[in-house]
């Protein structure tokens, strides 16, 4: 199966554009779990109980867990192994270098974790990315436009008249022979969201910024499509009731859907 359809098969299981952004922070644990040597796994397992039947995707940010040391990847593969197959998992860790460099990171995320996907930094060119995009079943969220304030230092610089953003999109869809591509857009850019869908037809959008960041649901579902995955991470994650929490987001992105 190749990774659109996984990703459609995942939206239509649950009625579901939401993915949970599983970066969970030690320092954030209810205490009754911080004693615990498993505490973040035990944490997720419970997370990813109440949330499996109701999102199509989960996003796991690996800065939140390599700190871990020898113990990150017993946590990785235990979590991963928690999610359902159908389920898309993302391995957001934002890699990009130099061709035999990427070659080894993609191998870690798309061949030891397995992540159906991964997110990947393109400012080094196709060769630093084709390693994240050689298999159809797995695919990459490549970063357009950013949810963070410094996101307009390079990604609007204007090249030959275009955003710097634009140029890469046009690369993207060059590339994206597999149709496994994706783009990573912020909730907190409507406008360029508006703009990007336009270029680029059925394209999956990976879209965080909504919750804590500001970002606009409504637009979001409006211009993201039915390809858009709109994460939310620690308004759910930290919430009194995840899968109530989370329930009440996907019913509404639903509502903006209809």
């Amino acid at each position: 199966m190749d990774f659109y359809q996984h990703l459609l098969n995942a939206q239509h299981k649950n009625n579901s554009l939401l993915c949970v952004g599983l970066d969970t922070d030690p320092d954030k644990l209810p205490l009754h779990l911080r004693s615990s040597v498993d505490a973040v796994l035990e944490f997720n397992r419970r997370l990813i109980d109440a949330t499996k039947d109701i999102v199509c995707a989960y996003k796991i940010n690996l800065a939140f867990y390599e700190g871990a040391g020898d113990r990150a990847w017993h946590i990785l593969h235990q979590t991963l192994a928690s999610i359902p197959e159908e389920l898309v998992t993302i391995g957001d860790a934002k890699r990009g270098d130099i061709g035999s460099s990427s070659e080894m990171y993609a191998r870690t995320l798309m061949e030891d974790y397995r992540f159906t996907a991964s997110t990947v930094s393109p400012y080094m060119g196709e060769d630093s990315v084709r390693p994240f995009i050689k298999n159809s079943a797995q695919g990459a969220f490549i970063l357009a436009v950013t949810s963070n304030p410094g996101a307009k230092d390079f990604q609007y610089l204007k090249i030959n008249g275009c955003p710097l953003y634009e140029q890469v999109i046009k690369r993207v869809k060059k590339w994206n022979s597999l149709h496994n591509c994706g783009l990573v857009v912020g909730a907190t850019r409507p406008a360029e969201l508006k703009k990007i869908r336009s270029m680029t037809a059925d394209m999956p959008f990976l879209i965080p910024g909504i919750g804590a960041q500001g970002g606009d649901l409504e637009l979001s579902v409006k211009y993201g499509g039915q390809r858009g995955i709109i994460n939310a991470s620690r308004s759910i994650l930290y919430s009194t009731d995840p899968g109530a929490e989370a329930k009440k987001l996907r019913d509404e992105i639903n509502g903006f859907r209809s």
